[in-house]
């Protein structure tokens, strides 16, 4: 099958070589050993053909089949080590770019670690996933095939064009002539078959994408009994799909065929003018069996030469968009308050220890070079908040609220109100833009945020579980947790019954991000999840949406004993979930409109009333 060839080309070359130089330097005497190694090996596949005309010219013409034999033998040995050399310049290679392209991976990694939320907001999965796969697998395949490719192509065009001016420099027109003509012809085909395979790419994209969506949209299209009108559809993209495909392989088709049609030709004038010129003195015989052996390798060269610059300025594309992921600004963090374990003296103070006790303190470094122990607590508040996503274009406006240690506060409203988003703020997956949210009286932008986020946990309404069994899910809040603790926290959010009716109870393996539980049973381990890590600040987002009414209620005492003594934000659409909450912040447009108990709020008979009793829905 021909290779593909495509459009991409890096938009700033100098930029991207620059990055990609410490990679390289990392292995610098590897590759120089490669590039040594091939200039060996290709310089003896030169100097065997030019002493073709020694062999001639030296041993046989005048008869000296004893020479002939020692020489034939020296250059059995020459051959030898050029095999070596290749031999040992392919596997270091191998090894080479293997370690640079896990290098990159890893650094890759360790980005997508540091980025912000926000990053992962503005770019799809999909576009971060091509980064370790298609760009590091281009980027690979040019390690692997093309720089060692390329510098003996190199090399063989440059040595051959050398030596056969040296033997005949009359009929080094002939092939100059052939050569150009048949790089401009590999340009026009190139370009064009360029053109076909990116039609090709995007009338497979199209293609795919279309039977995507009706694989997984099966049971719409069987009620609506449309599968004739999607086979019609189908019928259309694919047939665009095969003319693209069709198109962009016969120009790459042709490359080679009219290559090696011109090399022939080039050939065959070489052969018929040499010999006239051999015939009329002007050229040893020798000369000429060297050179006609020289022209017929000359395509080969020029033809991958100008295929692996193409490859490669394609992986360097693939390096430029890895790159730039890398450039990112990572999530920022000037943090000098960290978390410590504390003992407490009878008095209440407090002083560090190394052994785990279940007290906790914000460690505060002060300007005169004292620290301070505050004891963690979870006393939540906001001062006059103002955040958006965008710069221009507010979200919230002029928050403030306080959650005082153990109490339980309810957000609700419309969707869009900013609910989720306030909850985001007390971990600093965003910044604000004015005001100050303080952790038992601490600008959170003065906690570090790995230790911010280890006191608080967080139960989001879209679940994701990670391939592994039950009971690593659930360690995924305290990975050294014991057996007992994972089975105590999925016993505290009512999980623990159908755990056991599974085959493996909690070992059962999950994969595809839970495919083989139900949702509301995906919802219970990611509530077990949270419990076991055992934060004093817990955010319930939508936790309870996919749990039906009585799983719900089964799962309310636990719930109850999970938020007990914890500072807990809850934000729910079924209001019937936020009834026993301290106080209830009913949002609207980024503002908060009313706050209250329930009691309190259902007496005040506004927007909290309506949405209760149903005069109001929430979207």
């Amino acid at each position: 099958m021909a290779r593909q060839i495509t459009n991409a080309k890096p938009q700033d070359m100098v930029k991207t070589l620059s990055s990609f130089k410490k990679y390289i330097g990392y292995h610098k005497y590897a590759l120089s050993c490669v590039a040594v190694l091939v200039v060996l090996s290709t310089g003896i596949n030169l100097w065997g053909t030019f002493q073709i005309r020694t062999i001639i010219n030296r041993y046989l013409l005048p008869g000296d089949y004893q020479g002939l034999v020692s020489f034939i033998i020296f250059m059995i040995v020459v051959y030898m080590i050029g095999a070596t050399a290749t031999a040992i310049y392919k596997q270091l290679m191998v090894h080479t770019s293997q370690k640079i392209v896990k290098e990159m991976r890893q650094d890759l990694f360790d980005k997508t670690q540091k980025l912000p939320i926000r990053y992962f907001d503005s770019h799809t999965h999909g576009e971060i996933m091509s980064h370790f796969t298609n760009d590091l697998d281009t980027v690979q395949d040019a390690l692997n095939n093309c720089f060692d490719n390329l510098i003996q192509s190199f090399i063989m065009i440059v040595g051959t064009l050398v030596l056969i001016f040296v033997l005949s420099w009359q009929l080094s027109l002939i092939v100059f002539a052939c050569m150009l003509i048949m790089y401009f012809l590999i340009q026009y085909l190139t370009k064009r078959s360029k053109y076909y395979f990116s039609k090709q790419q995007a009338a497979l994209g199209d293609l795919n994408g279309f039977i995507e969506e009706m694989v997984d949209g099966v049971k719409v299209v069987k009620v609506f009994n449309h599968e004739q009108d999607n086979i019609e559809e189908f019928n259309r993209r694919n047939e665009i799909l095969q003319q693209a495909a069709t198109n962009a392989l016969t120009y790459s088709g042709r490359t080679i065929p009219s290559v090696v049609s011109i090399s022939y030709l080039n050939y065959a004038i070489v052969a018929c003018v040499g010999g006239f010129l051999t015939i009329s003195g002007f050229m040893d015989l020798g000369s000429l069996s060297s050179y006609l052996v020289f022209v017929r390798q000359t395509a080969q060269p020029v033809n991958q030469f100008t295929q692996q610059l193409n490859f490669i300025l394609a992986a360097m594309a693939g390096a430029e968009r890895i790159f730039d992921m890398m450039e990112e600004k990572p999530e920022r963090d000037d943090g000098q308050v960290t978390l410590t374990r504390v003992r407490k003296h009878k008095d209440g103070t407090l002083y560090e220890c190394q052994e785990h006790t279940g007290y906790w303190a914000w460690r505060h470094p002060r300007d005169d070079g004292s620290v301070e122990l505050v004891e963690l607590k979870g006393d939540v508040r906001f001062h006059d908040v103002v955040f958006g996503y965008e710069d221009n274009v507010p979200i919230l406006k002029n928050i403030n609220l306080f959650a005082k240690p153990g109490q339980k506060i309810a957000f609700v409203g419309s969707t869009g109100a900013g609910k989720t988003t306030i909850t985001n703020l007390i971990n600093r997956f965003y910044d604000i833009h004015s005001g100050s949210i303080t952790y038992d009286g601490i600008d959170v932008k003065l906690i570090k945020k790995d230790d911010l986020r280890h006191s608080i946990s967080i139960v989001l309404q879209d679940t994701h579980l990670f391939t592994g069994t039950i009971a690593d899910n659930i360690r995924y809040g305290k990975l050294d947790a014991t057996m007992d603790e994972v089975i105590e926290a999925a016993k505290l959010a009512n999980a623990h019954s159908f755990i056991k009716r599974l085959p493996n109870g909690y070992e059962t393996m999950l994969s595809g991000d839970g495919a083989n539980l139900s949702q509301g049973q995906r919802q219970l381990l990611a509530i077990a999840r949270a419990a076991i890590a055992n934060p004093p600040v817990l955010i319930l987002d939508e936790a309870t949406s996919s749990i039906d009414t009585r799983t719900e209620k089964l799962i309310e005492k636990g719930m109850d004993r999970l938020m007990e003594n914890r500072t807990v934000f809850v934000i729910a659409h079924r209001l019937s979930t936020v009834r026993n909450s301290d106080a209830i912040m009913v949002l609207d447009h980024g503002q908060i409109i009313e706050r209250g108990s329930h009691d309190e709020l259902i007496a005040q008979k506004g927007r909290y009333y309506q949405l209760y009793t149903g005069q109001f829905e929430l979207d």
